[in-house]
């Protein structure tokens, strides 16, 4: 009974229920995995360039490998298997 009459006496006006604001700790959260994101990007970056673009293979007779990957069946050769 004391319930009820403290929830129909608390108005919306002073009600902290509804104001709930993330405050400080909000901030300091998201300002953290801001951080950590910007580190993280960073560190990617670098790993990405340690490995570089893939090399150009050629034929015997300098051709491209794309005329010739078509008439092999897909020109999955020893050499392309071991480097991958």
């Amino acid at each position: 009974m004391t319930f009820l009459a403290a929830v129909l006496s608390s108005g919306t006006d002073n009600s902290t229920l509804n104001n709930v604001e993330p405050g400080l700790l909000g901030f300091l959260v998201v300002a953290g995995i801001g951080i950590a994101l910007v580190f993280l990007l960073r560190s990617m970056n670098k790993q990405f360039r340690k490995l570089g673009p893939p090399p150009q293979e050629t034929d015997a007779d300098g051709g491209d490998d794309a005329d010739s990957g078509a008439a092999t069946g897909g020109g999955a050769t020893a050499e392309g298997a071991k480097r991958r």
